[in-house]
């Protein structure tokens, strides 16, 4: 026989097993889509990579239903700091020890504790399957028919028929190959060692990230757990990193006696590099994470944009595969990602810029530039508080054109604590993985379709035990009511004093065909939506 006539098939195929693969996984588990996870390692990949998770990023982690495991190897963080070669501190951006999502405003961690959280959960999901040790050799598609996935084992050569791929696999995706996108380069690109190291020795540091804006060697600096530390320099030349220049790198942090306690458990160079993919979906073939941007690490987001990229896409995708809505669903999820994702690398290489300063002549003025602004009263709050931009607006992210209401389309609904028949528990977990209304008056008929046109529930926000959170975020929206996403994001907005949701022409015909949204209920909101 052939290998494509070995060939089976699975609803979604996901290459690479890292965080954003798995999570994906999770996310369309909970939706009722099976997947096949495919992945060149047997096990978890053991050593440290990324360290840092926002609260927006616990909060997918929620979604993933791991966010209590996760709770038990996380650290809260204080915020960031930037020091002078001297180490003395030009700026700090704090992070609450709750934000706005209802966790830590950053997170520290060892990824393969967090790899291993993810698997262990992977495990006790049916709709998940994970293959180890496999290599990817092949993604195919003609036309509109499934994509043809192959890989080799042990066993030999394998097909497998999918009506989606997700590519997770890293910053040299096969994926990305396949779908022919290339990468744009935003302009930076800076060799780094990384330091990982565990010690019982007494290493002075302040609770957070520390950012040293030392033209001449620029140094990153955070304690990850109750013993374990990372240094991250750039080092400038490609010498050996020995015991003796070890000592004098961290000796501003610890005193490394010979024969003291201190094991490096990894060392790695690393070239920080800016990019965004061309394309990041050809067909049903989609790219996620690494293969779809890289960022350079200054502001903790690398991981965190992957994860974005896992939530955004997971519920469009189970809606397409599950519920029969439109195809273009899947469009919005590069057309809001995308610009997302670079948003956020710009500001990263400005972090990284203003850490370094440069390496040629206007050093010197451009990090004198920086400690003015940095003096600007208030900017440091401002700064850690509008880290994540809003989704820009597009087919699901609708603002009014002007006036009451427009400043919440496309930003997160927060998450308090709620108290629901009894039981206290985070918002998202009462409002489950569907649509939701949060109105802060009763329903009118009109609202009441669209919700049992998606399915969604409804919530009074002044009926929550939130102690009138969510009533006060409405009320500073200048909104009666918010229609969100599965992904929490405000997707429509009842104006003050409005009577129903501003766009409905616009997305319903996205999310639904018959007979999952009623014809008379889509023509009556396209009736009823302002022109």
């Amino acid at each position: 026989m052939t290998v494509e006539q070995h060939a089976s098939d699975v609803p979604v195929v996901i290459v690479g097993a890292g965080p954003v693969g798995v999570t994906a996984a999770l996310l369309l588990a909970r939706r009722g889509v099976r997947s096949v996870v495919l992945e060149r390692h047997h096990d978890v990949y053991p050593l440290p990579r990324a360290v840092a998770a926002d609260d927006e990023v616990r909060r997918i982690l929620q979604a993933a239903g791991v966010q209590e495991e996760f709770a038990v190897i996380a650290r809260p963080a204080r915020g960031l700091r930037l020091l002078d070669a001297r180490h003395r501190v030009m700026a700090e951006f704090p992070r609450a020890a709750q934000g706005a999502h209802g966790f830590p405003q950053t997170s520290m961690f060892d990824q393969p504790g967090l790899e291993r959280v993810l698997r262990d959960a992977l495990a006790r999901v049916p709709e998940c399957e994970l293959r180890g040790g496999v290599e990817v050799t092949g993604v195919e598609q003609d036309g509109d028919g499934p994509v043809r996935v192959t890989y080799r084992d042990g066993e030999g050569e394998h097909v497998v028929r999918t009506r989606a791929v997700l590519g997770c696999d890293g910053a040299n995706s096969l994926t990305r190959d396949a779908i022919g996108a290339v990468w744009e380069d935003l302009r930076f690109e800076e060799r780094w060692t990384v330091v990982d190291v565990r010690t019982s020795l007494p290493v002075s540091c302040w609770e957070g990230v520390e950012q040293i804006c030392d033209p001449r060697r620029p140094a990153t600096f955070m304690r990850v757990g109750e013993d374990r530390y990372r240094w991250e320099f750039r080092l400038g030349d490609d010498s050996e990193l020995d015991d003796e220049r070890l000592r004098r790198l961290v000796a501003p942090w610890v005193d490394l006696a010979p024969g003291g306690d201190f094991e490096v458990l990894r060392e790695a160079r690393y070239t920080f590099r800016a990019r965004v993919a061309d394309r990041w979906r050809r067909g049903r073939v989609f790219l996620l994470g690494d293969a779809a941007h890289l960022t350079p690490p200054f502001i903790g987001q690398g991981l965190c944009a992957g994860l974005r990229d896992a939530y955004n896409l997971s519920w469009k995708l189970a809606r397409v595969l599950r519920q029969g809505a439109d195809e273009r669903l899947l469009d919005t999820y590069e057309g809001e990602r995308k610009p997302h994702a670079r948003r956020m690398i710009r500001l990263a290489v400005a972090m990284g810029w203003a850490m370094t300063g440069g390496q040629d002549g206007a050093a010197a003025v451009r990090r004198g530039l920086l400690g003015a602004v940095l003096r600007v009263p208030g900017l440091s709050t401002a700064a850690a508080r509008d880290l994540v931009p809003p989704l820009a607006c597009g087919p699901l992210v609708r603002r009014p054109v002007r006036g009451a209401g427009r400043g919440l389309g496309g930003r997160l609904c927060p998450q308090p604590w709620v108290t629901a028949h009894g039981r206290r528990a985070r918002l998202d977990d009462l409002l489950g993985d569907s649509f939701a209304v949060v109105t802060a008056l009763p329903p009118s008929p009109s609202l009441k379709a669209v919700a049992d046109g998606l399915g969604a529930r409804i919530v009074l926000a002044d009926g929550l035990g939130d102690d009138g959170r969510l009533a006060a975020w409405l009320r500073e929206g200048r909104a009666d009511a918010v229609l969100l996403r599965p992904d929490r994001v405000v997707m429509d907005v009842v104006p003050s004093g409005g009577h129903t949701f501003t766009a409905t022409a616009t997305w319903a015909p996205l999310l639904h065909t018959a007979p999952h949204f009623p014809r008379n209920v889509t023509e009556s909101l396209v009736r009823s939506t302002p022109r």
